[in-house]
């Protein structure tokens, strides 16, 4: 039997996120076949279940200052070399902006493979033609990313790989347990999910909610993610739907309070590939969505959801300033509620589309790239 080829899997820390959760099921997936380790550079406030994976700590969090932050890339950039030098790595595939530029600058002692989990990534010119001149695979999370890194940078070494979806787990993590919800009243539940970040515009989503409040009082709106929305919360009450507003704070399996909710909306203004948006879509939620850079628009597919016009990046939470697109996307929540056969539709829709998401493509992809 050939001996398996050896990967490191590069991320800065494995609190509540996107790749961080795509890092640690890429490593459960890909052990049959590869001998894998995770290399953290903090791994304080730990948010998924490492158990039986092999996870190497540097020590080495955010410093702050300019200096501070270029003295920790040095630092890790040669930490890691010495571990890939030291553990034989064939394969190193980061996560995240910090984590790739330390992996292309720790060597070529191992392939390097740096993933774009996120359109914010194509921003920096700099750390993009980096990534161009000295990786040896870009591993894109749509293609639109990839098609900009061929235009832009006549770069060859872009593939797409989408998000890996295990849609067996899921379910069975949305029925492992019951969420606690603060209210007794029955009604349905709007939901969003993802950390307080000004990116995933929640305060469209809090105005437009007050608006379908006017005439579905008995709808209610719940996020779920890190964080403690302080001006959100605010926001909220002076909407006058503070106690119609529910905000989780981070949950370690957020899927039943996904299936707890009637529809899923998504109200980010920029995104990479939005793993929640699947994930609700795999629990059979009809979704709406705004045709942010990237992802929405390659899942939804003018057929699997509702996508509308993006959002505005400006903040904004005057309660008297209510923009039209936040109309238009209460609009958009109020009619499909009232529609029993549209809900039953997208739902269908949701589910259907979900199934192109798998595991299974996701490794294919990986172990064709890597030889194996």
């Amino acid at each position: 039997m050939n001996q398996k080829k050896k990967m490191m899997l590069i991320v800065p820390m494995l609190h509540q996120g996107g790749f961080e959760r795509v890092c640690v099921a890429t490593a459960r997936l890909l052990a049959p076949y590869y001998e894998i380790c995770i290399v953290l550079f903090d791994s304080h406030d730990i948010a998924y279940d490492i158990a039986g994976l092999r996870v190497i700590d540097i020590h080495l969090g955010v410093k702050e200052g300019l200096a501070g932050k270029v003295f920790r890339v040095i630092q890790r950039s040669l930490k890691v070399r010495q571990l890939k030098r030291q553990l034989k790595t064939d394969i190193a595939y980061s996560f995240g902006s910090t984590a790739n530029i330390v992996n292309v600058l720790s060597g070529k002692r191992a392939k390097v493979w740096v993933g774009l989990r996120s359109y914010m990534d194509m921003e920096d010119t700099g750390k993009i033609r980096l990534f161009v001149r000295r990786a040896d695979k870009i591993l894109c999370c749509s293609r639109r990313i990839e098609e900009e890194l061929q235009e832009k940078y006549g770069c060859d070494k872009a593939v797409t790989l989408y998000n890996p979806l295990d849609i067996a787990d899921l379910l069975a993590k949305a029925r492992a347990e019951k969420p606690q919800m603060p209210w007794k009243e029955d009604g349905p539940i709007i939901v969003s999910m993802g950390r307080e970040d000004e990116v995933k515009g929640f305060w469209h989503l809090i105005k437009a909610f007050a608006l379908v409040k006017e005439k579905r009082n008995d709808a209610r709106l719940m996020i779920v993610g890190d964080g403690e929305f302080t001006a959100y919360k605010k926001l909220a009450k002076e909407l006058g739907v503070g106690e119609d507003v529910y905000f989780t704070g981070m949950q370690r399996n957020p899927f039943p309070y996904l299936q707890s909710a009637a529809l899923y909306v998504l109200t980010s203004y920029r995104e990479g590939f939005p793993n929640a948006l699947v994930e609700a879509m795999a629990l059979g939620l009809p979704a709406i969505a705004t045709d942010c850079p990237t992802g929405p628009a390659e899942i939804l597919e003018d057929q699997y959801g509702i996508l509308i016009d993006n959002m505005s990046p400006d903040v904004n939470y005057d309660v008297r300033v209510i923009t039209e697109e936040e109309k238009n996307l209460a609009a958009q929540i109020g009619s499909l509620l009232e529609d029993a056969g549209r809900m039953a539709h997208y739902r269908e829709m949701s589910v259907k589309r979900a199934k192109d998401f798998t595991t299974e493509r996701y490794v294919e992809l990986i172990r064709q790239w890597g030889d194996v």
